[in-house]
C-alpha cells in the first residue's frame, strides 16, 4: 500500500494535520482556561469549533464532491497555518485575548468541516478500487496515532509555554501542505449537475429515509452533546485532579487508547447479532464511565 507515493503522501500528511489539530485544542483550550479561569468561556471554545461544523457540513460535501480534493485540502491547511501564525506572534506578543481564541477556534472548525471530507474522499481518487479496503485501513491508523501522539505531546509543549505548542502545530501544519501539494490524483470524476436545493439536502433525505442510520446518528449525537466532557478537561486537569497541562493531555489521548482497544478487539470479534442491544449497552457504559469521571479525584 505504501509503494503508491501519492498515497503516502496522504498518510503521513494527515498523521502531521491531525496531531496539530489536537495540539491545537490543548493548548486554546488551556490558555483560554489561564487567562478568564471561566468554565463558560471553555465551553465557548467548543462552541465556536462545533458551530461551523454544523453549519457548513454540507455544503462542504458538496465543494468536495465539485472540486479537485486536493486543491481544498491544501487551501483549509494553508488557512489553518496562517491562523495559527497569528496564534504563536499574539501568545509570544502577549496581546492574545479570549475573544481572539474564539476566533481562532472558529476559523479552524470552519477549515476542518472542508478538509475532513475533502481529504477522506481524497483516498478514492489516487488507489485503485482494489486497494480501497487496505487504503481504508491504513487511514484510520493515521486517524487513531495522531489522537494519541498529537493531545499528548500538545501537553508536554505547552509545559514549556502555549507559543511552544503553537510552534510545533504551525511546523506540523506546514510539512502537511506541503506533502499534500505533492499529491497527484488519478481517478477524481466531478459532479456536472448543478447544485440546487434538492441536490444539497440528498444526503439529509438519504438519512432520514432510513430508521435505522437516522436511530444510530441521534444516539451518538445527543450522547456526545450531552454527556462529553472534552471541553472542560483544562479545569478537571489544573483544580481536580492538579496534573497540570502533561495531564490533560493524557486525558485528551485517553478516548483515543479506548477506541483503538476496542477496534482491534471488534476485528476478532465482530458484532453480528443483537446490535441495537449491544450499541445501547454501550451508552450505558458510556454513561457510568462520564458521571464515575465527575464525581473521581484520582487520575
Amino acid at each position: 500500500m505504501l509503494h503508491n507515493r501519492s498515497f503516502l503522501r496522504l498518510w503521513i500528511a494527515r498523521i502531521f494535520s491531525t496531531s496539530a489539530f489536537q495540539m491545537l485544542s490543548v493548548a486554546i483550550g488551556w490558555q483560554m482556561y489561564a487567562l478568564t479561569d471561566s468554565a463558560f468561556q471553555l465551553g465557548l471554545v467548543g462552541l465556536a469549533q462545533f458551530l461551523p461544523m454544523l453549519l457548513l457540513t454540507l455544503p462542504a460535501g458538496q465543494t468536495a464532491d465539485r472540486y479537485d480534493r486536493r486543491t481544498i485540502v491544501y487551501l483549509c491547511q494553508l488557512m489553518e497555518s496562517v491562523v495559527v501564525l497569528l496564534l504563536v506572534l499574539g501568545s509570544m506578543q502577549g496581546w492574545l485575548g479570549s475573544l481572539h481564541l474564539l476566533i481562532a477556534a472558529a476559523i479552524l472548525g470552519a477549515c476542518r468541516t472542508f478538509e475532513g471530507p475533502a481529504s477522506a474522499a481524497l483516498v478514492p481518487d489516487i488507489v485503485d478500487r482494489e486497494q480501497l479496503p487496505k487504503a481504508a485501513a491504513w487511514s484510520a491508523s493515521a486517524m487513531q496515532t495522531a489522537m494519541i501522539v498529537g493531545p499528548s505531546l500538545g501537553g508536554v509543549l505547552v509545559v514549556w509555554g502555549t507559543a511552544a505548542a503553537y510552534i510545533a502545530s504551525l511546523a506540523a501544519l506546514l510539512v502537511s501542505t506541503v506533502l499534500i501539494f505533492f499529491v497527484k490524483t488519478v481517478h477524481f470524476v466531478k459532479k456536472l449537475d448543478a447544485v440546487n436545493m434538492d441536490t444539497f439536502l440528498s444526503g439529509l433525505r438519504f438519512v432520514f429515509a432510513r430508521k435505522i442510520i437516522l436511530g444510530t446518528i441521534s444516539l451518538d449525537l445527543f450522547a456526545v452533546l450531552l454527556g462529553g466532557a472534552t471541553a472542560l478537561l483544562p479545569i478537571f486537569a489544573e483544580d481536580i485532579l492538579k496534573t497540570g497541562s502533561l495531564g490533560l493531555g493524557l486525558l485528551r489521548s485517553a478516548p483515543a487508547v479506548g477506541a483503538i482497544v476496542v477496534s482491534l478487539i471488534l476485528t476478532r470479534y465482530s458484532v453480528e447479532r443483537a446490535i441495537g442491544k449491544t450499541l445501547f449497552a454501550s451508552l450505558v457504559v458510556f454513561a457510568l464511565a462520564t458521571i464515575l469521571f465527575g464525581v473521581s479525584h484520582n487520575f
